[in-house]
């Protein structure tokens, strides 16, 4: 596969509503021809609980004090919330392999070797979507695609609250135990130096999987 740039954007804490108009409006422009690279937004967002397509009533069980928004993205409920980096990749797949099946598969590697530079082995679970480690999800994907163009995308726990993932059945999956890279790195790992070397490991994952040259954006790409 040929090298292509990926323009990577971080933009600190960003309401979800805010983002999600960001990210459509980037697809859009995509799709169109006026945007003419791919674009990976990362970014935290206070806590809300986002409804996918799938999502079964029963499983948001406290949705209290909390904003709760419906998307068109593929998947069950999740959370977001501080701690937590989502990334949501503006790609147009049409320069890679117009596939969805390879698209969720490859942004999964991308996370696993991400997890692994930062000596956390993780996995796939067969049959379910999202990475794993030692039997805990750690990453939960949630995808959508207009003329084989993305958007949405996934949240890695960094430093998540993963009590607040008590409020639903995370991803539909009864049982499912959450975890974080805080979690699983123990001894102490929190605060902007765990979350730094996190973006730096997914960015250098994006490069591993799908082939391209991560490139930073300068700030005033954020929106105002």
């Amino acid at each position: 596969m040929s090298h292509r740039d990926l323009e990577v954007i971080q933009a600190g804490r960003v309401p979800y509503l805010t983002a999600l108009e960001w990210q459509r409006a980037l697809a859009h422009d995509r799709i169109a021809g006026r945007l003419p690279h791919d674009v990976l937004l990362l970014l935290e967002h206070d806590p809300v609980v986002t409804l996918g397509r799938t999502t079964q009533a029963a499983h948001v069980m406290d949705p209290s004090g909390i904003d709760v928004v419906e998307v068109e993205r593929g998947g069950d409920v999740t959370f977001h919330g501080p701690g937590q980096l989502v990334g949501y990749p503006i790609l147009d797949l049409n320069g890679y392999r117009p596939d969805l099946h390879w698209y969720l598969r490859t942004l999964e590697q991308a996370l696993i070797d991400a997890l692994g530079a930062l000596a956390i082995p993780a996995e796939r679970n067969p049959g379910l979507t999202g990475v794993w480690t030692h039997g805990r999800k750690i990453a939960s994907i949630g995808i959508h695609v207009k003329q084989w163009v993305t958007w949405h995308g996934f949240a890695l726990n960094v430093t998540t609250d993963l009590a607040a993932f008590d409020r639903i059945v995370p991803c539909g999956i009864p049982g499912v135990v959450m975890t974080s890279v805080a979690r699983e790195r123990g001894e102490g790992a929190a605060g902007a130096a765990l979350w730094d070397e996190t973006v730096r490991a997914v960015m250098r994952g994006f490069e591993t999987a799908f082939g391209v040259a991560t490139r930073l954006a300068e700030p005033a790409t954020q929106p105002s």
